[in-house]
């Protein structure tokens, strides 16, 4: 027998400003759906039980995916991971994003599933989260009271849990353009294609002549939120990209993960898959860089 929703009320704005004056009227009470993947699974088991449910499909403005006059990319909330995997820019210039979207599910659910679902659902596993960590990027977020852009890595504040507020909507994430001579990279191991991930790891690092001049590293399914891995960040700035010099940075990031163990995986083997994830990352990374 199918499971059937509980009751709600049902609001379909087609404008920004209509989508945040019901927010603001709601509040708490509502939540918003974008492809839905997610939140009707969840409403279904019974484990959300909105009084309103907000469909912000319709609202043009939030499907967008190109380059602001800064030379940023700029993708609404609204666009699908399907668009991100096909848009060749992203393909291009920023593989790991790539490379995440179109370790996302099935094309069935890249189709529906949305970039900002994907990152406000807060999930510790989620695919894109760990990408855009590691790209330094921004949230734009807007309400009745303006607009506020906070940074990514300030945007988790636990498992299911965003430092959005009630009244606000995630409109866009901008990502900054890379500089020269940098290369990414992004890894997942699962159980299945299909299913989420056991560790994410995704690189962002630029080099010269063998030596690290930058590297961003973020981790996920390992930690109650995606995490950057700071100290084998630092560990790795101004060293010769050596084997013996990956080696201690991916020891680092297994003494700063905080994995747990569950029914996709043990704790023992998140931490040593995430050694191996980060090795071989920033390998690929380091190759692109030079290319």
């Amino acid at each position: 027998m199918a499971a059937q929703l509980p009751p709600f009320r049902y609001f379909e704005p087609r404008t920004l400003r209509k989508a945040v004056s019901l927010l603001a009227q709601h509040e708490e009470k509502a939540r918003v759906l974008a492809g839905g993947t997610d939140l009707l699974a969840l409403m279904k088991r019974g484990r959300i039980t909105p009084e309103c449910v907000l469909n912000i499909s319709k609202i043009r403005d939030l499907s967008h995916i190109g380059h602001g006059e800064d030379g940023s990319l700029r993708i609404g909330a609204l666009t699908t991971i399907r668009a991100i995997e096909d848009f060749t820019p992203i393909r291009e210039n920023f593989a790991l994003l790539y490379e995440a979207a179109h370790a996302l599910g099935s094309i069935q659910i890249r189709n529906i599933a949305t970039i900002g679902g994907n990152i406000c659902r807060a999930s510790p596993s989620a695919e894109m989260a760990p990408p855009l960590l590691a790209l330094d990027a921004n949230a734009i977020i807007i309400s009745q009271e303006g607009m506020r852009k906070v940074p990514l890595n300030k945007f988790f504040a636990g498992p299911g849990i965003t430092v959005l507020r009630a009244n606000e909507l995630l409109t866009e994430i901008q990502v900054p353009n890379l500089l020269p001579r940098t290369g990414t990279a992004f890894l997942k191991i699962s159980r299945t294609c299909m299913d989420l991930a056991k560790v994410n790891i995704a690189v962002v690092l630029r080099a010269t002549t063998r030596v690290c001049d930058d590297v961003k590293i973020a981790v996920g399914a390992v930690a109650p939120v995606p995490k950057r891995a700071r100290k084998a960040e630092e560990l790795l700035r101004g060293k010769q990209l050596a084997e013996k010099t990956i080696e201690e940075a991916s020891q680092v990031v297994a003494e700063e993960v905080e994995p747990i163990t569950d029914v996709r995986s043990t704790a023992e083997y998140r931490r040593e898959v995430s050694k191996i994830l980060v090795k071989r990352a920033i390998s690929i990374a380091f190759r692109r860089a030079e290319d």
